[in-house]
């Protein structure tokens, strides 16, 4: 951990999240059918992002300082997550949130740490159906559904 990259580091996360928070509100607050409106979802990132880096920051203070180390480079993880987060895009409306925020989540489980494929089964399942549940019941927002060939 070098402690001069995670205070600049913190500042433009920092400088982002309040970017975000200040251009959500430049967006329409409610959309056709949709109780929650497309500003919700960025106000809320960059609220959690300027949490985070204001974290960031004050841990570099309190933080002790650590040896220099250089760690290897994991480029095939990054490469696999890097591809199926592009599948991810282009998948998820023809195959619904459900379906591809699963798979997706599963792949990254198991890029991240080979094996305990039920615990990532139960997560990855879980959390979809959550966030799909509150979303689209709760929160009477919309998502892209299950694929036609599904009904």
């Amino acid at each position: 951990m070098d402690i001069k990259f995670d205070r600049i580091a913190a500042i433009l996360f920092l400088t982002v999240g309040t970017l975000f928070i200040i251009g959500s509100r430049n967006i329409a607050s409610s959309s056709y059918g949709s109780v929650v409106g497309p500003d919700i979802f960025p106000l809320f990132l960059g609220g959690m992002l300027v949490i985070l880096s204001i974290r960031l920051f004050y841990e570099t203070f309190s933080g002790k300082k650590q040896e220099k180390e250089k760690e290897k480079l994991q480029y095939k993880p990054f490469i696999i997550i890097f591809i199926a987060t592009l599948v991810y895009i282009l998948t998820l409306e023809s195959v619904g949130y459900v379906i591809t925020t699963f798979l997706f989540l599963f792949v990254c489980f198991q890029t991240m740490e080979r094996g305990k494929w039920l615990t990532s089964l139960f997560i990855s399942g879980g959390f979809s159906a959550f966030v799909y549940f509150i979303f689209v019941e709760v929160l009477k927002g919309t998502l892209p559904g299950w694929p036609i060939w599904f009904n």
